[in-house]
């Protein structure tokens, strides 16, 4: 009677007051769309589709990991001082989680924002041959900006926003596959009044159900799953390594980062506080962070970081040597490669007069398409 007693109790469904656990989709996720193992894959899944998704996403992977994590990764680590902190701060990062472990990788918690919805995990379940075909492809053809020249178009994330599979989860676990991490726990938020996360529940789904997330921003495409999955927690190790030791903790919140948004958003703003210090980094960003109508995130920024990377779309010198920060810059840099402050564009001119050779593309290129990197650090750096 009692074995039968235990077997009736783990049979019941979770409370509906307890956070929803999206693992079990998170896993098949990394299989199917990040091609992060080879593990069996359910019978109902067809499995050549899969075997031929893999081949070509694997190649782009591969000149990822040959390119930059060889490359770009170790000299980036190599400008760094010593005691940085490991929480950090990425706005305007859209689904570039495999950019914030190249430039972190010793990062234990990560926080991304941006215009773009996390995305439903549960429509893999069960989908058609046809339908997976597209998906991965349109997968594959969104995501080769970001391991290909790492940068993502706007037009790519919108399109990640409908479809079967969910667009910026699955950026991100292809980020995990790149780097050798696995997923181990997934899971849906939403910032409390206080800065406190509160996780989905099967209570507020089934309110949520039905209300498809928030367009952020008039010219961009509305998702067309609920708003119950705009923000995830996404928790990794890396494969073989110690659950506790090697665990990152990544968030995701969908947020337009401009004063009239952000800027009245209590909940989120002290989520944010309750992060520093803080490390940042943004790229290919619009040259938003130059923009007065984005000043409360970019004083977020500079009241809470310590050291962040960044192409010109970074912050301006007129604010970093305000707020105590010194700049350095690898690369080249003429002009912006969208139409900016022209202040501000003079003044980065003068900053890259003495700046250091760039091998690699950092986020945008500028107007003569030339590669260039700035380091923003507090002048009196942490020391080793």
């Amino acid at each position: 009677m009692l074995t039968l007693s235990i077997a009736l109790v783990l049979a019941q469904p979770a409370p509906a007051d307890q956070p929803l656990d999206f693992t079990e989709q998170a896993k098949l996720l990394y299989r199917v769309v990040a091609c992060g193992n080879d593990s069996p894959l359910p019978a109902d899944l067809d499995a050549k589709v899969v075997d031929a998704h893999c081949v070509e996403l694997n190649k782009r992977i591969e000149k990822y990991r040959a390119t930059w994590v060889k490359e770009a990764s170790p000299f980036i680590q190599g400008l760094k001082p010593g005691g940085l902190p490991t929480t950090l701060v990425y706005p305007f990062g859209g689904g570039d989680l495999i950019s914030a472990l190249t430039t972190y990788p010793e990062a234990k918690e990560i926080t991304t924002m941006s215009l773009e919805h996390a995305g439903d995990p549960r429509r893999i379940k069960g989908i058609k041959s046809k339908a997976l075909t597209d998906s991965l492809q349109l997968i594959r053809s969104t995501s080769s900006g970001l391991l290909v020249a790492n940068d993502s178009k706007t037009e790519n994330l919108m399109k990640g926003q409908r479809g079967e599979l969910p667009g910026q989860l699955s950026f991100f676990l292809i980020a995990l596959a790149v780097h050798g991490y696995e997923p181990v726990s997934l899971r849906y938020v939403k910032t409390n009044a206080d800065g406190t996360l509160r996780y989905l529940t099967q209570t507020e789904l089934d309110t949520l159900e039905k209300q498809e997330a928030k367009l952020l921003h008039s010219k961009w495409v509305a998702p067309d799953f609920s708003t119950a999955f705009d923000n995830l927690e996404l928790v990794a190790v890396k494969k073989g390594g110690d659950p506790q030791k090697d665990k990152i903790v990544h968030r995701h919140f969908a947020q337009n980062l401009d004063d009239d948004h952000f800027g009245k958003d209590e909940g989120m703003k002290k989520y944010l506080a309750g992060r520093k210090p803080i490390v940042a980094m943004t790229k290919a960003a619009s040259y938003l962070l130059w923009r007065d109508q984005f000043s409360t995130i970019r004083n977020y920024l500079l009241d809470n970081m310590v050291f962040m990377v960044s192409d010109s779309t970074g912050i301006p010198p007129v604010f970093a040597n305000k707020a105590g920060f010194t700049q350095e810059t690898y690369g080249k840099f003429a002009e912006s490669f969208l139409g900016a402050n022209a202040d501000y564009n003079k003044d980065f001119v003068k900053l890259w007069k003495t700046a250091k050779p760039l091998t690699f593309r950092y986020g945008y290129l500028d107007k003569n398409l030339s590669m260039h990197m700035l380091i923003t650090k507090k002048a009196e750096a942490p020391k080793p």
